[in-house]
């Protein structure tokens, strides 16, 4: 009981601060009632102010007389110097009063003094009956306070939202009535044909429920979409919306964010109100996890009280006591291993659908939409371009198409072409061309030998990626940089893993063979093998002293402040990455060293060019005995006939891994 009213006296009650304003308003109602100054007199002294010429104006009601004292008389008269200060409900004017015998006398004593010259006084007379303006100027103001105050008493506990209401549900509602001139259908959504389908069935139970409902089949309460960012969860839920033929509620999670303690639960129950009364119905929650977060899950650090009770608001309508029949909700977040466990269980988000990065048919069919409005040469091919582009997103994707055709406006041209496109994919990859920036002839050999260090051991190496371009020119922050084309593969092995390190460090290993010294230059590629082989020994298990153990928790639960092994056991991993590291450094000098003359040749022909491609690396080292027919087609893109190697490329046949 004392924790239940601790509770509630540790809110604050908006209604006491209206009732403060409407005391203190009061008040200065009240105390400025009397603040102008005014003397009364009888009938015989006003006569003998009259005669001095003391006032400036007449207020006749009836024998009721009220005169302005005109400013030199004010100290005479009321023994004061200062005129009152104007407020809000009176003037500064400073008076006197009196009740004569009767109107005619006043009328008669003022027509004979005036026709002397003794008055020169104006006169207003009045009809008699100034009663309702009295109570007017007297009860209106007052009534108007307190009707105000009712009216947002109201507001606050009638469910109206809050002050100017702050407590209503901030979501965009789409319904098929509505004009929308910029309507997003499923052929709008290219590649993500599982999503696509699971979304594509919650919409077709919406239209024709008596297909399911028949065989006893229930629809999902909820879907989340989980995906990287870009990958097109926003865009698949604006699908659903042009495709339902129902009311559609879209928001996002940081719109039950307020500064105002239980604003947020209060939109929760607003949305969800608005939903009963439209449904059947669908919710899009997009970044839920704004408010979707574990409770609880840094007790020590502090929690979030707000946040917290607008998760506990939001669990209970999805899927409390009460019912939400004809309610679906959809969800998008990056950040599902943070969603609370509660939020993620069946009744509630009954199904996770994960939008991944494109594949390669997704990348060509993403392509082919975002081509749509570009004037394209013949030279583009899109299976092509979507072989140049792992790992890119469809958000990427649409910003390479963008990039080319910008590309080709600024370079005059009437239609894009392959090489806009490839324009486009590095600078989004490795940033802007900086041709003016300043290097030495040394910083450029040394630049030089780096990135054919690379090129080579690419070259040599079986399970390294095929080299497609390399270039000296700086681009972002990098003084060089080397384009792959990596294999698309769902596992990779301990010998894949091998070659790769062993290619990423052919740059240091040149620069430290040929040149007798070593730069900073391969800072990245020291970052991005280390990383690499800790993975390796604590992931993977691919380790002589620590094999088959995994220190990873993919839970998301985390492992707290400690280390999941003991100080002997780090001692043992950082040991082995020294190990790895240390082989392959060894094995990619030895391999530079067997083939020193190619190497130079290739420095050489990167200097004089400042761009090679795969040919130029062919001509210099033979043909490649590792590549795959798809491959090869690929490195002879930048030959003379590109479309008729795009073809040949369609009838390779394709080696397929098997499924694990």
């Amino acid at each position: 009981m004392s924790e239940v009213k601790k509770q509630k006296n540790g809110k604050f009650d908006i209604n006491w601060a209206y009732l403060l304003i409407f005391i203190m308003l009061g008040a200065l109602f009240f105390t400025n009632r009397g603040t102008s100054k005014n003397k009364e007199v009888d009938w015989s002294e006003f006569q003998q102010l009259a005669l001095e010429n003391s006032f400036s104006k007449f207020s006749v009601n009836d024998n009721k007389i009220i005169a302005v004292i005109k400013p030199e008389k004010i100290k005479a008269i009321l023994d004061t110097d200062s005129l009152p200060a104007p407020s809000l409900f009176s003037s500064n004017e400073a008076t006197v009063s009196v009740i004569a015998p009767s109107g005619e006398r006043f009328a008669d004593f003022y027509e004979k003094e005036s026709r002397l010259g003794n008055i020169d006084a104006t006169v207003k007379y009045g009809d008699g009956n100034n009663i309702w303006y009295s109570l007017l100027i007297n009860v209106l103001p007052f009534l108007l306070i307190v009707g105000f105050w009712i009216f947002m008493s109201q507001r606050m506990s009638g469910g109206g939202g809050g002050v100017f209401g702050v407590g209503r549900t901030k979501a965009q509602i789409y319904d098929k009535s509505a004009p929308n001139s910029q309507k997003v259908t499923f052929q709008d959504v290219a590649g993500l044909s599982e999503a696509k389908q699971e979304v594509e069935e919650i919409v077709d139970f919406l239209k024709n429920p008596k297909r399911y409902t028949n065989l006893g089949a229930k629809i999902p309460k909820g879907a989340l979409l989980v995906g990287p960012p870009g990958t097109g969860k926003t865009l698949l839920a604006k699908a659903v919306a042009g495709e339902a033929e129902v009311p559609f509620f879209s928001l996002s999670g940081s719109d039950f964010v307020e500064m105002f303690v239980g604003v947020g639960a209060s939109r929760v129950r607003d949305l969800f109100r608005q939903a009963k009364e439209k449904a059947p119905c669908i919710i899009f929650i997009d970044e839920i996890d704004a408010v979707g977060r574990a409770r609880g899950r840094n007790p020590n650090m502090g929690v979030n009280d707000e946040r917290e009770s607008t998760l506990n608001q939001l669990l209970t309508e999805m899927d409390g006591f009460g019912t939400n029949s004809g309610i679906i909700i959809l969800a998008a977040t990056n950040r599902a291993d943070i969603l609370d466990k509660a939020l993620l269980r069946a009744g509630r988000f009954d199904r996770q659908i994960n939008v991944d990065l494109p594949e390669l048919n997704d990348r060509k069919e993403i392509f082919i939409v975002h081509l749509r409005n570009i004037k394209l040469d013949s030279s583009v091919d899109t299976e092509f371009l979507a072989r140049q582009t792992p790992g890119f997103s469809g958000a990427d994707i649409a910003n390479v198409c963008n990039e080319a055709a910008l590309i080709a406006a600024r370079n005059g041209k009437e239609k894009v072409q392959k090489d806009d496109f490839m324009n486009a994919v590095d600078r989004i990859v490795g940033g802007l061309e900086k041709k003016s920036k300043i290097t030495t002839v040394e910083e450029r050999r040394t630049i030089a030998l780096h990135e054919a260090g690379h090129a080579t051991l690419s070259w040599m190496l079986e399970h390294a990626n095929p080299l497609v371009k390399v270039t000296i020119v700086p681009r972002g922050k990098a003084l060089g940089a080397a384009w792959y084309m990596p294999e698309e593969r769902q596992i990779t092995t301990y010998e894949q893993m091998q070659d790769e390190m062993c290619a990423t460090l052919g740059g240091r290993a040149a620069e430290e063979l040929f040149l007798g010294k070593i730069s900073t230059g391969a800072a990245n590629d020291l970052e991005k093998v280390t990383k690499q082989t800790y993975a390796m020994v604590v992931y993977y298990g691919m380790s002589e002293q620590l094999p088959n153990l995994n220190y990873y928790d993919a839970s998301g639960q985390d492992w707290g402040f400690h280390k999941p092994y003991s100080d002997d056991t780090a001692r043992v991993i950082d040991e082995e990455v020294k190990r790895i590291i240390n082989e392959q450094y060894k094995r990619a000098k030895q391999i530079l060293t067997e083939h020193q003359a190619e190497h130079q040749a290739l420095t050489t022909v990167l200097l004089e060019k400042e761009v090679i491609y795969s040919d130029d690396l062919e001509r210099i080292f033979g043909k490649r005995k590792w590549l795959s027919r798809s491959q090869e087609i690929l490195e002879q893109q930048t030959l003379e006939n590109p479309d008729k190697a795009a073809e040949e490329l369609l009838k390779a046949p394709e080696k397929k891994e098997d499924e694990t």
